[in-house]
């Protein structure tokens, strides 16, 4: 496994690559989400790229930039068991070498619903920075977990959208034993905070039962979410439009645990047509 910081030592290597290339995105702190991305990768590739880089375009003023984990000699041993063949993993003057960008890419209404509501501006830095990782690695194909659904579902929108050469693909998300998705972010929970936490995941489960009974899939799921702050709890069609009164559709909640804001979402069936 190679390791780069540079443009152009990812440049040199990258042209080194034969057959189809993929890549994983990541913020470093990996877990067996990520773990399990770069396995479904690596079935689809001859050449695996992992990234790693806290991107600080889409952390607002008042998030965790500045704490969030940093543990690059634990990553890289993640990333070498699972065959990862190149990590890029830049600072951000590597990434902005002209400071903070000027331009960005727009994720149009979507980017100001759900978590974009609460995190003004965070799409806006998540696409810019995934843009210029897709150009800078030359991807074939790019892996990306559920958990995220709206970060994926945008993902998408702006490949379709300017035309990237890229597939982009949606892994689902891996869960703890206890039915919490996993997160870098699980770490700043206590153990009491922790029990609370599965909250989101009971809720999620509760409103698929109450869909496939036919019952009110919100307040169902609203009634789970004790001992946390809810931010939204949102029925939506799987694009992320307004919820059909029938078919596929994806539950997506978000809620703080203490200090720690935590994000989940599960496909779900509405009505009878199944």
């Amino acid at each position: 496994m190679n390791l780069v910081t540079s443009r152009a030592d990812l440049e040199v290597a990258r042209g080194r690559a034969d057959g189809r290339v993929a890549v994983v995105m990541t913020m470093g702190a990996l877990h067996d989400g990520h773990a399990t991305l770069m396995r479904e990768a690596r079935k689809h590739a001859d050449f695996l790229i992992a990234t790693i880089f806290v991107n600080p375009l889409q952390f607002g003023p008042n998030e965790d930039f500045q704490r969030y984990p940093r543990t690059l000699d634990a990553d890289l041993e993640i990333c070498r068991a699972e065959g990862v063949d190149l990590v890029f993993a830049p600072t951000p003057d590597v990434m902005y070498p002209d400071g903070e960008p000027s331009i960005l890419i727009d994720p149009g209404p979507l980017g100001v619903e759900l978590e974009g509501a609460v995190r003004p501006g965070h799409f806006a830095g998540v696409l810019t920075v995934v843009c210029k990782l897709l150009h800078l690695t030359g991807a074939d194909a790019a892996f990306f977990g559920e958990k995220d659904y709206q970060q994926l579902t945008l993902i998408k929108a702006m490949a379709r959208t300017l035309d990237l050469d890229v597939e982009i693909v949606g892994v689902p998300t891996v869960r703890e034993a206890d039915g919490l998705a996993m997160s870098s972010r699980n770490r700043y929970l206590s153990a009491d905070e922790r029990t609370l936490a599965r909250a989101l995941s009971r809720a999620l489960r509760a409103g698929a039962e109450a869909a496939l009974a036919g019952g009110d899939v919100l307040a169902t799921a609203g009634a789970e979410l004790t001992g946390v702050q809810p931010d939204y709890l949102e029925l939506r069609a799987p694009d992320l439009g307004p919820a059909p009164e029938t078919g596929e559709a994806r539950l997506l909640v978000a809620a703080r645990v203490g200090t720690t804001r935590l994000i989940d979402n599960t496909h779900i069936h509405l009505g009878s047509d199944r």
